[in-house]
C-alpha cells in the first residue's frame, strides 16, 4: 500500500514496482481497497504481488490496512514523504494545483494541511522514504531494494549518514549523533574529501573513542534488531549524523553496516548529504 504526501513520489514508486512485476492500481479511492484486494486474491486473477496507490482523502486508510491484515494478507504500508520546501519547489515547477489547496491559501499552507491530515498514517507506516533529496534513479534504487525480493520478510536495515546542518532525516527510526568525534573538516588536506576516502576513514575509525563507540553501538543493535523483527517490523533505518554529513557520519555508517554484515544483517548504506557543498 503506497501513500504519502502529494508530490512526494507516490506515482514514481508505483511505476518502479510495476517495472519489477507488481500489479499496480494507481490513484485508488480508499473505500475500494477491500474490493480490489478481494478480486486480486481470486485464483483466476494470477496476481501475487499487488501495489495499491491511495488517491485523495487517504487519511482514512488505516482501518482498511487493519482489516486486510486481520484477513490474513501480508500488507506493507509505504509512506512517501518530503520536506515542505522540496514539495513547494516541485509544485511551483509544475504549476499544478495542490489537492489540499483552497482559494485563500497558498501551496505551503496546503502541504502543511495534508501533512497534518496524514500524521497518523505516517506513524503507522512500515517504511518511510524521504524523497526531498532523491532523484528518480535514487528513488528507484530505494524501492527496488525494499520490494524486489517479495518473498523475504526478514528485517531490512538501512544505515543512513546525514548532516545536522541540513536537518534530521524524516525516515529515521534510530538516530545517532557522532559529532563528539574529531572532525576531519578542520584538517585542510582532508576537508575536500569524504568518508569514503581512505585518509578520512582512517582519521575517523582509528580513534580509540570511535572504536569504543562502534563496539558498544554494535552490541546494542545486535540486541535490538531481533526484538524489532519480533514485533513485526520489516524495515528499519539507522541514521548517523555529523555536522555536514560528508566525513564522520559517512565513515561510521559504512563501518557500522560492515559490522552488522558480520552478524548476518544485510544492511544497505545511503549518504544523504554526501554531495552537499563543504
Amino acid at each position: 500500500m503506497i501513500t504519502g504526501l502529494s508530490g512526494a513520489g507516490r506515482s514514481g514508486a508505483a511505476a518502479v514496482l510495476e517495472d519489477i512485476g507488481w500489479y499496480v492500481v494507481d490513484n485508488l479511492p480508499t473505500p475500494l481497497v477491500p474490493t480490489i484486494v478481494e478480486l486480486a486474491s481470486k485464483p483466476v486473477g494470477g496476481i501475487d504481488r499487488l501495489a495499491l496507490v491511495s488517491g485523495r482523502n487517504h487519511d482514512d486508510l488505516l482501518p482498511h490496512v487493519a482489516q486486510l491484515r486481520g484477513d490474513g494478507h501480508h500488507v506493507t504500508l509505504l509512506f512517501l514523504d518530503a520536506s515542505t520546501a522540496s514539495l513547494t519547489q516541485r509544485y511551483d515547477a509544475t504549476r499544478r494545483r495542490h489537492p489540499f489547496a483552497e482559494d485563500s491559501t497558498g501551496v505551503r499552507e496546503a502541504i502543511e494541511r495534508e501533512r497534518a491530515a496524514l500524521e497518523r498514517v505516517k506513524e503507522q507506516a512500515d517504511l518511510i522514504i524521504d524523497t526531498s533529496e532523491l532523484n528518480v534513479h535514487q528513488l528507484k534504487d530505494r524501492v527496488i531494494t525494499a520490494f524486489d525480493d517479495a518473498g523475504s520478510r526478514r528485517l531490512q536495515v538501512a544505515v543512513e549518514s546525514f548532516g545536522y546542518k541540513h536537518g534530521l532525516p524524516i525516515d529515521a527510526d534510530i538516530v545517532m549523533d557522532v559529532r563528539f568525534l574529531p572532525n576531519p573538516h578542520w584538517e585542510e588536506d582532508l576537508r575536500p574529501l569524504t568518508g569514503h576516502d581512505p585518509a578520512v576513514r582512517d582519521y575517523v575509525l582509528e580513534r580509540a573513542a570511535t572504536l569504543r563507540f562502534l563496539d558498544r553501538f554494535e552490541s546494542l543493535l545486535v540486541e535490538l534488531l531481533p526484538a524489532y523483527e519480533g514485533e513485526g517490523r520489516t524495515y528499519l533505518t539507522i541514521a548517523v549524523g555529523c555536522t555536514g554529513g560528508r566525513h564522520r557520519s559517512v565513515a561510521v555508517a559504512n563501518e557500522l553496516a560492515r559490522r552488522l554484515g558480520g552478524h548476518g544483517v544485510a544492511a544497505r548504506t545511503t549518504h544523504r548529504d554526501l554531495n552537499q557543498p563543504v
